[in-house]
């Protein structure tokens, strides 16, 4: 049996990597108190009480008071970190946190960094914020603001990434002001920028989000490294096509992927082109294209070495592509397949951008009502999450798709559709 508070914070860990809530887990047989004082270390575990947790949470009791292998959370560190590459510490360096005492602080902190990493790049989103919230708390413990600068940054993509742009908004703008206050350079205060002009551009603050790509522009990016630099172009991007200047755009984008070789970072290299990508097909028209160019070449890099939720955001593409290219038998297959796996690993943004596809291939196939009705439902959702945005995208599709059935059913969209991001009359403000 393991010490407490090892058991609990092992428990709480489990509990949260199934997005169980103590009232989930307790059922009948347990209070929520007693299960709290459980997880904090307050009390200890009865044989009775782990074999009724395990079947709760469906495991081994084992998996529960499983002994541990006696290393230091640093000396795990240290193993994770010097292990050849391929090599998946995610579930020992889990296990060493758990057991971790909390004598050093600054170990700590890099282990959970390291866990938040990769449960945002397997497409958790909701784990990642919980180790985000841990880090937040130790940054302020360390006092160190670079580290707490960037704990806000991570922790504004990843709850922006969850579809709650406005709780994002604070967390993105104390990182830009703690970065500022302490001086921490370049890296630190673009990073913070960019993520806080990719928050106001969802939330519909075109204005704000311009004056802030001006001060990016005039003020960081002459000294910026590459890839930092890559990505606030792209985001910068973003904002000149919600102001209707998709000459700038274009040129934001190709100088961005201008910045980066293949060989300096090949997934980086691939993953701006699929940004880039989906920017593109997000234009008003399209530009199918660029589309196709900056898609063709990050396909077969992300096909072979990409994690499970690239390749995710990779078919996603595709199927957009396939929409706009006129292709509709193969956009429907392809965000069928996307939409029906069993773990969807897509941010917000991304899944309500594929159901809308999904919902106007609905439109077009005739079953008008029923594409109408999932469109309607969508908007109201992002409109109730404060994504302006993408609400405006939503309504927009939908009226551009009950043009181009009236026009012809299985003609896909109609040329010329005005912009995504822009509004319909009529349409909710």
């Amino acid at each position: 049996m393991l010490d407490q508070p090892q058991f609990g914070r092992r428990l709480k860990r489990l509990r949260a990597a199934r997005g169980l809530s103590q009232a989930d887990v307790v059922g009948d047989g347990m209070s929520t108190g007693h299960l709290s004082r459980l997880e904090s270390g307050e009390r200890r575990p009865t044989e009775r009480t782990v074999a009724y947790l395990a079947r709760r949470l469906g495991v081994d009791a084992s998996v529960l008071t499983g002994p541990t292998d006696g290393r230091s959370l640093t000396a795990v560190l240290a193993s994770v970190a010097s292990a050849p590459a391929g090599s998946d510490g995610t579930e020992v360096l889990g296990r060493a946190v758990e057991e971790d005492p909390g004598e050093d602080p600054a170990a700590r902190w890099q282990a959970l960094w390291l866990l938040s990493r990769d449960a945002g790049r397997d497409g958790d989103y909701e784990l990642e914020r919980l180790r985000l919230l841990e880090l937040l708390e130790l940054s302020s413990v360390l006092e160190a603001p670079d580290l707490r600068a960037r704990s806000l940054v991570r922790y504004a993509r990843c709850t922006r990434a969850l579809g709650d742009a406005e709780g994002a908004e604070p967390a993105a703008v104390e990182a830009l002001a703690v970065a500022r206050a302490a001086e921490l350079g370049v890296p630190d205060t673009l990073a913070a920028l960019t993520v806080l002009i990719g928050i106001e551009t969802e939330l519909g603050r075109w204005e704000a989000a311009s004056r802030h790509v001006d001060e990016m522009e005039r003020d960081l990016l002459p000294g910026a490294p590459s890839a930092l630099a890559a990505e606030a172009l792209w985001v910068a991007a973003e904002v000149s096509d919600r102001q209707g200047d998709e000459a700038t755009a274009l040129a934001r984008m190709d100088t961005a992927l201008g910045l980066l070789e293949g060989g300096d970072d090949l997934v980086l290299w691939a993953r701006l082109r699929a940004a880039a990508t989906a920017t593109a097909l997000h234009m008003s028209p399209p530009q199918v294209a660029a589309a196709e160019r900056w898609l063709a070449e990050a396909a077969p890099v992300l096909g072979l070495i990409g994690t499970p939720t690239q390749l995710q955001e990779l078919h996603a593409l595709q199927a957009h592509l396939a929409f706009a290219q006129g292709r509709l038998d193969d956009a429907r297959a392809l965000s069928r397949a996307v939409l029906s796996e069993a773990h969807l690993r897509l941010s917000y943004r991304d899944r309500v951008r594929l159901s809308v596809l999904d919902g106007r291939l609905t439109i077009l196939a005739g079953r008008v009502e029923e594409g109408v009705a999932a469109l309607e439902r969508l908007a109201r959702q992002a409109t109730e999450s404060g994504s302006r945005d993408l609400a405006a995208h939503i309504w927009q599709a939908l009226a551009t798709t009950l043009a181009a059935h009236v026009h012809s059913p299985q003609d896909g969209p109609a040329p010329g559709e005005s912009r995504p991001g822009g509004r319909v009359a009529g349409q909710p403000a």
